[in-house]
């Protein structure tokens, strides 16, 4: 005998007139739906069709005609039944890879209503009072200039230059500065707050984490030692007494330049007269910052920077209210830093070959991604190889441990040794992904490679190849890694475009999961995806434009 199990089946009425009984699960274009809370698929497809059928052409049309005659889209009523019930004679293909046209009509809309609340928030902003008014003398350009520790790239003049035009101009200052690792964005950063200062107002650099503003407090330091400016790094770890004495200095306006965590922007530090406010926002903050300043009535100039190259698509969608400049230019006497990717089995050549360099007067960095064991994952971690390090491998050398879980003093003192070449190879987790600065270093060795993002991958690599010296980056990777990891470390070999590397993140990963825009509030889109969907994306920015 013959036997079904668990078949797919509906019930079809006699009366073609009863919809609700029409075959919608079977003998058409089915469409299918993640599960909705305790909905299941066959349980929506049920629900939208019969909401549709009530509906029939009622539906208001959401979008001007003019537009979508001039975009050649179809009305709103029609795109929303077919895409969810297509006609029979529909390439499938269409509906699968979201190019139908009711798919652009979708897509369009989404899109162009972003555009438009950028733009309206981008207007909003421009018909703000200026807070800070900056004139750049004679006087001026010899202060700035007099603090480049080297000669700038054209780049840099270029950026530079735009920033200026914003300073002076009658409208506030509202701008991203991207540029790869190592292109100069910081100190382009302190020039306009050096201008800032000597046009009589307090500045501020706020970053992510205590390293980073520990590793910006030294170099900014080191820059304006010999200017008479005041300096002071707050952040959350210092002792009440010591935060109370700076907090107190900031208020009086004695402090002319500030550098902390976003501890720095906090109700109890309250500014005499903030002009210029540097948030670098290394993928993990930003938007909520400005508006905290926005709120507390504080009206400064602000630029916003950001090491991660972020691809045209996702800086149109996330800062889309900013002007953006971009330094597209390494400075001269940089070596671009070798890429390989390395099996388990290759790892005693490899640590002969960091000997070899350790000899010749260079310096290594190792990172592991987790601190401690975990049993769920079966990583090396970076205490326990520390030790095996330190103990057997390279006894004969000086081996320093970094992370997150460490005191700022101690983190500090680490860093310190490490740039003195105390500390010959710096054992580290992900801490060191952005702002460590050391020369000397010439190897990165990333152990579980293939269980980094591209982007992460590319500021570690990053931290070396910042001297003359001919540097290395070793991706040392599991051989179970995915389809995907494979593909993010072929990337990491073939380039060291941060730009391109960025595209190609975009491309594997989706934006929904790419560099920092999970916490950072890029738009959870229902049908567009930014990647896939540029040229609408182009479109809709257009007539939104045009419309405002």
């Amino acid at each position: 005998y013959f036997e079904v199990e668990n078949p797919e089946y509906e019930i079809l009425a006699d009366d073609e007139e009863e919809t609700e009984t029409a075959a919608i699960h079977t003998a058409r274009r089915v469409p299918v739906y993640r599960k909705l809370g305790d909905f299941r698929t066959r349980q929506l497809r049920t629900i939208f069709y019969r909401i549709l059928g009530k509906l029939g052409d009622e539906m208001p049309e959401s979008l001007p005609e003019e537009i979508v005659a001039r975009c050649n889209l179809i009305g709103r009523a029609e795109s929303l039944r077919n895409i969810h019930f297509p006609a029979a004679d529909s390439p499938i293909d269409d509906y699968n890879q979201a190019c139908s046209p009711a798919h652009k009509r979708q897509i369009f809309e989404e899109l162009f209503w972003l555009a438009i609340a950028l733009g309206v928030r981008r207007g909003e902003r421009l018909s703000e009072p200026k807070g800070a008014h900056i004139e750049v003398t004679d006087r001026v350009r010899k202060a700035f200039l007099s603090i480049l520790p080297f000669d700038p790239t054209a780049a840099q003049k270029r950026v530079l230059k735009e920033i200026i035009d914003d300073m002076t101009g009658d409208k506030p200052v509202n701008r991203l500065l991207q540029g790869d690792v190592g292109s100069g964005k910081t100190i382009v950063a302190v020039q306009a707050m050096v201008i800032a200062i000597e046009n009589g107002y307090q500045t501020v650099l706020m970053a992510p984490t205590e390293i980073l503003a520990e590793q910006h407090s030294r170099n900014i330091r080191r820059w304006l030692a010999g200017t008479p400016y005041r300096v002071e790094l707050l952040t959350g770890s210092l002792k009440a007494k010591e935060k109370r004495e700076i907090q107190e200095a900031i208020a009086e306006g004695d402090v002319d330049l500030v550098v902390g965590t976003h501890a720095v922007i906090q109700e109890s530090v309250q500014f005499k007269r903030l002009g210029l406010a540097i948030i670098d926002e290394q993928h993990r903050f930003g938007v909520m910052q400005r508006a905290e300043l926005h709120r507390r009535g504080i009206n400064p100039d602000i630029l916003v920077i950001t090491a991660t190259p972020i691809p045209r698509s996702l800086a149109m969608t996330v800062y889309g209210d900013l002007e953006i400049s971009v330094i597209d230019e390494m400075p001269p006497g940089r070596t671009p830093v070798k890429t390989f990717v390395r099996g388990d089995d290759r790892r005693e050549k490899i640590y002969e070959f960091i000997r070899d360099q350790i000899k010749d007067g260079r310096q290594a960095y190792v990172v592991y991604p987790i601190i401690e064991e975990s049993e769920k994952l079966d990583l090396r971690n970076a205490t326990e190889m520390y030790n095996h390090l330190k103990t057997d491998v390279f006894p004969e050398y000086e081996v320093g441990l970094l992370h997150g879980k460490m005191k700022p003093a101690e983190k500090d003192e680490v860093m310190t040794a490490f740039s003195a070449n105390r500390i010959q190879i710096l054992v580290a987790t992900t801490v060191i992904e952005v702002g460590v600065d050391v020369p000397n270093s010439s190897v990165m060795l990333i152990e579980h490679a293939e269980r980094f993002g591209l982007s992460q991958l590319h500021q570690l690599r990053g931290r070396v190849g910042r001297g003359a010296a001919e540097s290395f980056c070793i991706l040392l990777a599991q051989f179970s890694k995915t389809k995907e990891a494979q593909a993010r470390l072929k990337i990491m070999e073939e380039t060291t475009d941060g730009f391109k590397i960025a595209e190609k993140d975009l491309e594997i990963r989706g934006p929904g999961e790419v560099m920092w825009t999970r916490q950072s509030g890029i738009p959870a889109f229902r049908i567009a995806n930014i990647v896939r969907d540029q040229k609408i994306l182009e479109l809709a920015r257009r007539e939104a434009s045009f419309m405002l």
